[in-house]
């Protein structure tokens, strides 16, 4: 890399809209870059430090001339750059920093599971008015925000990450000591004696530990591999007394011993997708215990008394395990903060009932995340179970049960309408998902104001609301997915909670922060508009279709004259639809309003007919199953256009800047069309020719 190249790369790392903020610095910059040997990598982690530092020329030469650039006992691949990033860290991040080496070569590191870990091992210091859980996640996306750890592009929010492998590399050396990653029979008991920290990554089907002829195993993290169903040998439990965190992940294990309960020191038990059909009681002696996973345990169907027990316990994770016996008490844990599965039952009063009565959430003040399925089944309750004493409380899960073909009786429809009416969450709730309600309306402190710091918000086979919430201004929204709404129709603008004299106004604000938006499963959604259909701006994206493109420009112009301050969509980046086979067009206005769009993917529209006039939309376009669709045009930013089983597409034209085009197998007759169109107009404007390429699209 050159050292132009090298430098533009580095201050734009540092967020740095413009060159000419450090062009005083250019000089020490490119010294800096001549020290990383153009690699990206290391750049782009040393520009994480310079932004911690003032932009002064005393700064960045105190950076430049630091020891830790030349120290010799490192290998050369982590020598410089990498070791410095490591280096300029607070104490804080560097143990966790470390601690992700647990992780095998290529891993996939889940956020909530690492930041669980950093509690358990005691990284996390307390702080006034923040809960363990909270600190852990800001520290997580500090290691990010350094470029240290590497979110993969597939999730939202950065929930999922990787390292690099010279980043897990210098973690690794840094931890050669203390972690060992492999098959531990393999290690001598001389060795195995200073680990604190195993993951077990082995090709046999049992892990079995070493004999160490005088001391004690001193492990304080025991991993096991996501990859293979291994056996565990019963002297586990024994033999690691001072395990902090036990996680036997997918591992084949059947039952519990009684002897779990002498692992004293023990923070975290993690026997998700397990195979075991029951715990022991003695589990209740584990005092410490702060977070047991228990998730896709599917033998697994009732729960101990011992779980009251558990006075220092922060997470109870039970999705996806058909528990149907529950013991009461539940309210006693205090410090609970986190309740995933939460089965709902009437209550009576036995000590062991089918599922937790709603009145038992009322104790737990530092709740934070919050699942509570089989919803159909709850008593009565009052307006305060969720927002009196829930400080804390972030992420919010509504399920019902999932419903048979036959439909549920007037009275339950009604009582479900009520409850959720009576569940209202704290004002700062940032996510909320609401899975197979079966009212036919939703409450209505969703259709207000009332959740001002909501960040995401999904609905999920909602089948019998036939529409939906009035949600456009929530104006901290930036994640909205509406799934398997079957029942829905038409969206209009009553979506976007804007009158129309509002919309003519400078205060027409509608989504403001809203960066992705999904629709899918809606095989009833007809019609899509921003106005209403009397207004002069109402005109379709079908009849546009169908009368011709003057008219498109037409529909635009009326919009921008009508409604010429209006801000709808402002920030929307990526928006999502599949699925929607009776959906004939996009709103006209959506080029003209949605000024930030980068990615549309459309998959399962069979009726749509044009995709055209979206003048912001830049980095792709995908298309697939749309069977109807006979025009894609006027999309003048589009680099990236792939089109797959679209036997009807005629006409595609006026992408004066797209640079591919990938194609499905069947798209090579009905493209001969227009793919020598786009050929000469990219020939003639950028002197080459357009890559053209063949086209899987998921699914088939």
């Amino acid at each position: 890399m050159s050292d132009d190249v090298g430098w533009e790369l580095l201050w734009k790392s540092m967020n740095i809209s413009e060159e000419k903020e450090l062009q005083n610095l250019r000089d020490i910059g490119i010294q800096i870059v001549r020290k990383c040997y153009g690699l990206p990598l290391a750049i782009k982690v040393i520009a994480r430090v310079l932004a911690s530092k003032d932009k002064s020329e005393k700064e960045w030469k105190k950076i430049l001339n630091k020891n830790s650039w030349s120290l010799r006992n490192l290998p050369d691949e982590i020598r410089g750059a990498l070791y410095l990033s490591y280096d300029e860290l607070p104490q804080h991040l560097k143990q966790c920093f470390i601690y992700c080496a647990v992780y095998p070569e290529d891993s996939t590191i889940n956020r909530d599971d690492i930041t669980r870990m950093w509690v358990a091992e005691g990284f996390i210091d307390e702080q006034e008015h923040q809960l363990l859980e909270d600190i852990a996640v800001e520290y997580y996306y500090e290691l990010i925000d350094q470029n240290l750890l590497q979110p993969t592009g597939a999730y939202y929010d950065h929930v999922r990450c990787k390292m690099h492998d010279l980043l897990r590399q210098l973690a690794c050396h840094l931890s050669r000591e203390e972690c060992f990653v492999g098959d531990p029979e393999s290690q001598g008991g001389n060795t195995m004696c200073k680990v604190r920290r195993v993951s077990v990554v082995t090709g046999k089907d049992m892990v079995v530990l070493p004999n160490i002829d005088k001391e004690e195993y001193k492990v304080r993290t025991y991993k096991s591999s996501y990859d293979k169903r291994l056996k565990v040998d019963n002297s586990l439990f024994r033999r690691l007394k001072y395990l902090r965190v036990l996680d036997l992940t997918k591992s084949y294990v059947q039952s519990i011993l009684d002897c779990i309960g002498d692992l004293i020191h023990l923070r975290l038990l993690d026997l998700d997708h397990t195979d075991i059909s029951c715990l022991p009681e003695s589990l209740g002696s584990l005092k410490n215990l702060q977070i047991l996973n228990l998730q896709w345990c599917v033998a697994l169907r009732s729960l101990p008394l011992a779980i009251t027990k558990l006075c220092s316990l922060r997470r109870l994770g039970i999705d996806g395990t058909p528990i149907n016996e529950v013991p009461k008490g539940i309210g006693e844990l205090k410090f609970l903060n986190d309740l995933e599965g939460f089965p709902i039952g009437g209550g009576n009063d036995n000590a062991k009932i089918h599922g937790w009565n709603l009145e038992e959430l009322r104790p737990l003040s530092q709740l934070r995340k919050l699942q509570m399925i089989r919803l159909e089944k709850a008593a009565p309750c009052g307006k305060d179970i969720l927002r009196t004493n829930k400080n804390y409380l972030k992420v919010l899960r509504l399920w019902c049960s999932e419903q048979s073909n036959i439909p549920y009786l007037e009275e339950k429809v009604i009582d479900i309408e009520n409850l959720f009416e009576k569940l209202i969450p704290p004002c700062k709730l940032e996510d909320l998902v609401i899975m197979r309600f079966f009212g036919r309306k939703y409450p209505t402190w969703l259709d207000t104001t009332y959740l001002r710091s909501l960040e995401y918000l999904t609905l999920r086979h909602c089948k019998s609301c036939v529409s939906l919430p009035t949600v456009g201004q929530l104006h901290n929204l930036k994640y909205l997915r509406i799934e398997g709404a079957t029942s829905v129709t038409k969206i209009g603008p009553e979506f976007l909670g804007c009158s129309m004299d509002n919309l003519r106004t400078t205060e027409a604000v509608a989504f403001s922060r809203l960066e992705l938006l999904t629709f899918t499963d809606m095989p009833n959604w007809e019609e899509w508009s921003f106005v209403e259909e009397g207004d002069g701006a109402a005109q379709t994206a079908e009849a546009v279709a169908n009368e011709g493109e003057t008219n498109a420009a037409a529909a635009g112009s009326k919009w921008e004259a009508a409604f010429p301050s209006s801000q709808l969509l402002p920030r929307l980046k990526k928006f999502h639809l599949r699925n929607c086979p009776k959906l004939s067009a996009l709103p006209p206005q959506l080029g003209q309003v949605a000024t930030s769009l980068k990615v549309l993917t459309i998959d399962g529209a069979q009726c749509l007919k044009v995709v055209e006039d979206l003048t912001f939309l830049s980095d792709l376009l995908s298309i697939s199953r749309c069977k109807g669709l006979k025009r894609v045009s006027k999309l003048p930013r589009l680099r990236d256009l792939r089109v797959a089983r679209c036997p009807n597409l005629r006409c595609v034209e006026e992408l004066g800047c797209l640079q591919q085009l990938w194609l499905g197998v069947d798209m090579q007759n009905t493209s001969s069309g227009w793919v020598p169109g786009l050929q000469r107009l990219h020939e003639q404007d950028h002197g080459d020719y357009l890559d053209v390429y063949t086209w899987q699209p998921y699914g088939g």
